[in-house]
């Protein structure tokens, strides 16, 4: 009784050929209305993440996170809003994406299953290989700064290019990544070591300026030919 569609990654990954590693769902319905719809039904459910609108439905030991439409209040920690409003609107849940190639969304409704919705031209940039924000990027960046240390690890993954006023917000906003935990920006820097094309990533952490806020031993290393009259290579690269 109430729309439901299947939102972000797990979408980009299925435009992409690739095998989604979960599935979110994103919907109307207030997290209560989601608990007692699969209480009928008898069917578990998981308060992950219920003050903001997030609980994980468990069918046949796979979790689903269904989160109500959102609208995030200010980020006062970088990572979380201060508050959420629910909505009823799709698009408005859709805005605070990080990136248009996860703004994506396909209807799980009856009357128009499967159909894609892409307010934000993020099937163009996939086709593209175009990385950039739904919103303006200093908006998209100031609500959480990681974005941008994601924004190179989807390009080293995917080997997808950051488009130009999304990469310059990136260097103008990098000291804002040294109001992020260390545990955070080490799991976005391991997963860009583990992609297939580590190097890219090294090569856009240190374009950017973003590795000399958390790595700047490494970032150090550029144009740095010789060292007690040996080398012949930049040390960096």
């Amino acid at each position: 009784g109430y729309e439901a569609y299947a939102v972000g990654g797990c979408v980009r990954d299925t435009m992409l050929h690739r095998t989604p590693g979960d599935w979110d769902i994103t919907t109307q319905a207030k997290p209560e209305q989601v608990k007692e719809i699969f209480a009928e039904k008898n069917i578990h459910t998981i308060d992950t993440g219920i003050q903001h609108g997030t609980v994980t439905v468990m069918v046949e030991h796979e979790g689903f996170e269904v989160t109500t439409y959102r609208i995030d209040g200010e980020y006062e920690d970088a990572r979380h809003p201060k508050n959420v409003q629910f909505t009823a609107s799709l698009l408005e849940d859709l805005k605070r994406r990080d990136f248009t190639i996860n703004a994506l969304a396909i209807s799980l409704n009856q009357e128009n299953y499967g159909t894609l919705v892409d307010p934000f031209g993020g099937l163009q940039d996939l086709e593209n290989g175009i990385l950039k924000t739904p919103l303006d990027p200093i908006i998209t960046f100031s609500d959480d700064p990681l974005r941008m240390m994601r924004a190179v690890r989807f390009a080293s993954q995917l080997n997808f290019t950051i488009e130009p006023v999304t990469f310059e917000s990136i260097n103008a906003n990098r000291d804002r990544l040294k109001i992020v935990s260390k545990e955070r920006i080490m799991d976005e820097f391991n997963k860009i070591m583990a992609s297939p094309k580590p190097s890219v990533g090294l090569k856009l952490l240190e374009q950017s300026g973003l590795l000399s806020v958390f790595f700047p031993e490494l970032s150090a290393l550029k144009g740095v030919e010789h060292v007690d009259g040996i080398g012949h290579k930049d040390n960096f690269y």
